[in-house]
């Protein structure tokens, strides 16, 4: 692994695509701490600490939101916005379904009615927050409508800037944009988790409770790396279906056999950012109208209570399933293999193929399904039997993308000091 990382930094190229990339991270951390005017932050971050589902979208925003920084809503209406298109795209609009299929002209067309709509969202959010948690707890000192206006206008462009940083570090940089300014949010969370951790646990009067908080600290970091280990195995965990190729293929001298590789998880976390919004939605609409009701309803779907995380689960389960159908189409694979002259030794081409990699898909799904509930709901379990506060608990939907988009970087910095290597081999 040193050795590794020596062999990139010795790359020029290479070597500037880091340092671009911590420059621009570096710029969203600074926005990050950057309020908007005209805004009780302090009495807002209160509010942030006793909601499960505000704080989960906090973490996701790298402590972004408890400020309400320029970059509170951080790319989240974008990743949001990106879900819709794509949802729409599946032969439920014809338009977007046809600039799906058009191409690289098409794609560009999608790209933009996608921010289109990312800064609708950005906007609709950000006022539908900032004017429910105004009228809860009075954190506008400019309490109308010009207020709630400007507020909206400030977060939705942080919003619009941090998708720009995005794609520079997409084009200049290293990784996929959007997904490394998620991850340097959360990874800034966890010191500060870590140390709450530590400040809690290690709290006593006495020396024998200071011990055991020490031990009690240590425990808690080995079910840290725990999770992470558990993660990396399910995000690298394939189901390989063999795939045989005819001895009528031009291009391949014999029977060729080879693999059909099928993800666990193929959903990533994507099913448990739709469970979030779905928990979160209803919340935000009430609190327009009725405040007693949306304080019960809080209470009742907040993910310190049993209701509400049980219902957390349930969805995670199911839109895991919804999303995995909508990522692999089995008909298309079967298609595919018929086309390139391909079978799946003992099953017909054509429909039987299609039938057989549905169910082998829907099969390790359930393994998917139940692995990423687990990590999902285990935080939270673990603040009901310590003395953790939820604040502290740190989020298995924040470690699945930390070790996803680590894992992504990684192989995207080998593949390309592969490529240098190749140079090298072709002069000898």
């Amino acid at each position: 692994m040193l050795g590794t990382f020596a062999s990139l930094f010795k790359n020029k190229e290479t070597r500037n695509k880091i340092f671009f990339t911590l420059a621009m991270l570096l710029i969203y951390r600074f926005g990050s701490a950057i309020p908007v005017p005209g805004v009780n932050t302090a009495q807002f971050a209160k509010q942030i600490a006793g909601n499960s589902l505000l704080g989960m979208m906090n973490l996701l925003g790298g402590g972004a939101l408890e400020r309400l920084s320029i970059f509170a809503m951080g790319v989240t209406p974008y990743i949001t916005a990106s879900i819709i298109i794509q949802l729409l795209s599946m032969d439920v609009i014809p338009s977007l379904t046809e600039m799906s299929k058009s191409g690289q002209t098409g794609r560009v067309k999608i790209e933009k009615t996608t921010r289109y709509l990312g800064v609708v969202l950005a906007f609709v959010q950000s006022f539908s927050l900032v004017y429910g948690f105004d009228v809860q707890y009075k954190i506008l000192q400019n309490a109308n409508l010009s207020g709630y206006l400007y507020t909206a206008t400030v977060m939705s462009a942080g919003t619009m800037f941090l998708i720009w940083v995005g794609d520079r570090i997409s084009m200049k940089g290293i990784g996929n944009g959007l997904s490394m300014i998620i991850f340097a949010g959360i990874v800034s969370n966890f010191p500060a988790s870590f140390g709450q951790v530590y400040a809690i646990l290690t709290g006593g009067s006495s020396r024998g409770e200071v011990f055991n908080g020490i031990l009690q600290f240590g425990l808690y970091v080995l079910l840290f790396l725990a999770i992470v280990i558990f993660v990396i195995i399910m995000e690298t965990a394939i189901r390989k279906i063999p795939v045989q190729y005819t001895n009528s293929s031009t291009t391949r001298g014999g029977a060729d056999v080879t693999f059909l590789p099928l993800k666990i998880n193929s959903a990533s976390v994507i099913p448990v950012i739709f469970a979030q919004s779905i928990m979160l939605a209803p919340q935000i609409i009430i609190s327009f109208f009725n405040t007693s009701l949306y304080n019960k309803l809080s209470q009742w779907l907040s993910l310190t209570s049993w209701t509400g995380l049980g219902l957390y689960a349930v969805l995670t389960i199911l839109f895991t399933f919804f999303y995995t159908d909508l990522q692999v189409d089995p008909d298309q694979m079967a298609d595919n293999l018929g086309k390139s002259g391909a079978y799946i030794p003992g099953i017909r081409p054509g429909n039987e193929t299609k039938v057989y990699v549905s169910k082998v898909l829907h099969r390790i799904t359930v393994l998917g399904a139940i692995g990423l509930t687990i990590i999902a709901v285990l935080p939270y379990l673990l603040t009901k039997f310590t003395n953790l506060s939820q604040a502290t608990a740190v989020s298995g939907t924040g470690i699945i993308i930390v070790v996803g988009v680590a894992l992504e970087t990684m192989n995207q910095l080998k593949g390309q000091l592969t490529q240098k290597q190749y140079k090298g081999f072709f002069k000898k």
